[in-house]
């Protein structure tokens, strides 16, 4: 199997576990807040507490509406038509907003093993942020901000799943 090929059907596996577990508990949630009653505020409350420990979270791993917004993000093809649309949910959801000015702060950071890249580039080629704005944001290009602390990196670990070596990790800082 060729290598590029490898690594694409890896990342797209893992992007699939992702999206499962993100529907799953998307699902739970509206039930939980449908059926058993739960506070607004509670859930509000949730956010927050997620934001505070593993940075902005909940969007694309827990929220309802991240799942509608996957979806329509997976419609754009593989110029990404409609990734920008991902943004703009956002503006009105104080989890979002919470959870996205805690990202700098969180317990666990996206971190970047400068020893071990290669300058492959796959993790930027990965990463939403970095593909809407390629000239501010980059995970292995020295002199640009790292995504993964932007308000808007929503810890989707797609650029982790894409890193042929391992030179990025999810971990507590």
């Amino acid at each position: 199997m060729n290598s590029n090929l490898k690594k694409k059907s890896i990342a797209g596996t893992a992007a699939l576990y992702r999206v499962s577990i993100q529907m799953v508990l998307a699902f739970f949630l509206y039930m939980a807040y449908v059926y058993l009653g739960i506070s607004i505020w509670l859930i509000l409350a949730f956010g927050a507490f997620t934001g505070l420990i593993f940075g902005k979270v909940f969007c694309r791993w827990i929220c309802p509406i991240g799942v509608i917004m996957e979806l329509f993000m997976g419609f754009g093809g593989s110029d990404g038509k409609f990734r920008q649309m991902y943004q703009y949910h956002k503006i009105g959801c104080p989890i979002a907003w919470i959870s996205g000015a805690l990202n700098r702060f969180s317990l666990f950071k996206l971190k970047t093993d400068a020893s071990t890249c290669i300058s492959c580039g796959l993790c930027d080629k990965s990463c939403y942020i970095s593909k809407i704005e390629p000239e501010k944001y980059s995970l292995y290009k020295k002199g640009k901000e790292h995504p993964g602390d932007a308000f808007s990196c929503s810890r989707c670990l797609s650029c982790v799943a894409a890193c042929p070596n391992g030179s990025l990790s999810y971990k507590v800082k």
